[in-house]
């Protein structure tokens, strides 16, 4: 596997964690909707990470002979299809005629930590990007 190949891997990385940290900031910011357009309240959403192969424009060289690197990306984003959270506040506009508003089953604790998740696992390949440019541009200052 050559260095640039090694980029694009990291970069598929930092690629799959941004769009899991915008569906978790959507959670977050969503976490008391009772009303969309589809009807009801919002519905959690969660990204599904899978190996796919790493698009390098550098390795088209090299994949003839060492195959296709793998990377990571989203595969799906699932939408939770629990029953929504039912709370009584029988002057709320949404509210049934039991007096009942369908709240999202969001919980707002635990975005937060999936979100330093998705932040560590970005900082992890901009981490990885870095040392790998590094090793590029000392294998450049040997050239010389």
């Amino acid at each position: 596997m050559s260095l640039f190949s090694l980029l694009s891997v990291s970069a598929s990385g930092m690629s799959a964690q941004r769009t899991r940290a915008e569906l978790l900031v959507e959670n977050l910011a969503n976490a008391e909707t009772t009303r969309t357009p589809e009807g009801g309240p919002y519905r959690r959403k969660d990204a599904v990470f899978s190996a796919q192969p790493a698009e390098s424009p550098f390795a088209s060289v090299f994949e003839s002979q060492l195959g296709r690197p793998e990377g990571v990306g989203v595969s799906e984003v699932v939408v939770d299809d629990r029953e929504p959270e039912r709370r009584y506040l029988p002057g709320h506009p949404d509210a049934d005629k039991d007096g009942y508003v369908a709240f999202p089953r969001i919980n707002p604790a635990e975005d937060m930590v999936d979100l330093m998740g998705a932040t560590r696992g970005y900082q992890a390949n901009v981490a990885a990007i870095s040392a790998v440019k590094d090793m590029i541009q000392r294998s450049i200052d040997l050239l010389r």
